[in-house]
């Protein structure tokens, strides 16, 4: 059955763009309404909705799409720091048709929060990267009637599902950007979170995801160990959060601060952890478990960024990764903010992502003659469906 498209009249305000960014005005929220979503775990969603916005038009040649795909909790607005008129933004909508989406569990696609019984709170089947590629796949090729990307560009969460992107659909696109995060979450990050969702559903006010109130202390001590792997130990060390608190803000105030920082849904945020475990590209379908030969798999060009101080997807493990990727521009960015360097926190990251983004999309760009040489390839590629494409249109038709 064909996905039913939905457009809800919800104005949102564009916050934190400055004056050379994306210019003050309002996004359209839409919804992609899908019935009987079959995801990994087995569960069938009798109505799978995924929210997204769009930016620009689709060019006549259909070459001009770029995708950015959400991070932890986010909403669409996550990529404000990229997008704009202006020369020093990566992305401007005049050039670039802009699909922006939402991540499962964040309260706002189909989340523990919002979807009725028998999948509602707890309940709710956890959902995989992979879940979320094959929801956005179904957007762009049958709602949006794009067929090909000039890059998937994502941070953290949404790096995770760039590079789910170039594994499963390897001549979808043109490029990948990915920014403070990896292919795949190893133990070190399985541990952190799982000690986050210790931390939240320790509190008797949890009565395992059952609860009639929010679980105050829990999501309080959530916010706490979340603290202490956002940033880097010399970011604490040298007293960085005085460039972004008001004057007078004390150590105390800053840190504690954290304790209220988390106050979404409890188990939207554990459903989320929950992907972000689970994901690997090594076990996407073909590849029996071998994250190697995945990543080698990946035809796409790959701008690589971690951040060098990165405490959730240390640097170490990203270097590990882009030895496997065949096409790969490894550019760590040279940052004390440790995770949230990749999503430019401060204005010598928002430089250095927005020129090295930017510069790598151009040296993709082609000559007419070249593109038009790619676009008749990739036309041939489009009718010569492959095994593992037939077997995922049979599973999400």
């Amino acid at each position: 059955m064909r996905p039913i498209l939905a457009l809800i009249a919800l104005a949102l305000t564009l916050a934190g763009a400055d004056a050379g960014g994306q210019p003050a005005g309002t996004l359209e929220r839409h919804e992609l309404i899908i019935r009987e979503f079959h995801t990994e775990s087995g569960a069938v969603l009798p109505e799978a909705r995924l929210v997204y916005t769009t930016l620009g038009k689709l060019n006549a040649a259909g070459d001009n799409a770029i995708l950015l795909p959400s991070h932890y909790m986010a909403s669409f607005t996550g990529y404000n720091w990229l997008i704009g008129h202006a020369p020093d933004r990566a992305l401007d909508p005049a050039r670039d048709f802009l699909v922006l989406t939402e991540l499962f569990g964040n309260g706002r696609s189909s989340s523990p929060s919002n979807t009725p019984e028998p999948f509602h709170g707890p309940r709710f089947p956890v959902t995989t990267i992979r879940d979320n590629v094959a929801a956005v796949h179904r957007l762009l090729t049958q709602e949006l009637r794009v067929n090909h990307l000039r890059a998937v560009i994502g941070f953290s969460m949404g790096a995770e599902q760039a590079f789910q992107w170039a594994v499963s659909h390897p001549r979808f696109m043109d490029a990948i950007v990915a920014t403070s995060g990896t292919a795949k979450c190893y133990g070190h990050g399985y541990v952190r979170l799982e000690g986050q969702i210790a931390a939240l559903t320790t509190d008797p006010a949890w009565k395992d995801g059952e609860y009639a109130a929010p679980p105050a202390k829990g999501l309080e001590a959530f916010g706490l160990v979340w603290a202490a792997w956002l940033y880097s130990q010399e970011w604490w060390r040298q007293e960085l959060w005085r460039t972004n608190s008001p004057p007078g803000t004390t150590f105390d105030q800053a840190w504690q601060g954290f304790r209220k920082r988390f106050s979404a849904d409890a188990n939207d945020y554990i459903l989320q952890a929950r992907t972000w475990q689970r994901h690997d590209v090594g076990t996407t379908p073909g590849f029996d478990g071998d994250t190697g030969r995945a990543l080698r798999s990946i035809k796409a060009r790959v701008l690589y960024m971690p951040s060098e101080t990165d405490l959730y997807f240390p640097i170490s493990d990203a270097r590990y990764e882009q030895a496997f990727i065949a096409n790969v521009n490894f550019l760590p960015i040279p940052s004390l903010w440790g995770h949230t360097a990749g999503a430019a926190s401060n204005p010598a990251d928002l430089k250095f992502l927005n020129e090295e983004i930017g510069k790598f999309l151009r040296r993709g760009d082609r000559e007419p003659g070249e593109r038009q040489s790619s676009q008749r390839a990739r036309r041939s590629s489009e009718r010569a469906v492959t095994t593992d494409e037939a077997s995922e249109l049979a599973l999400w038709s």
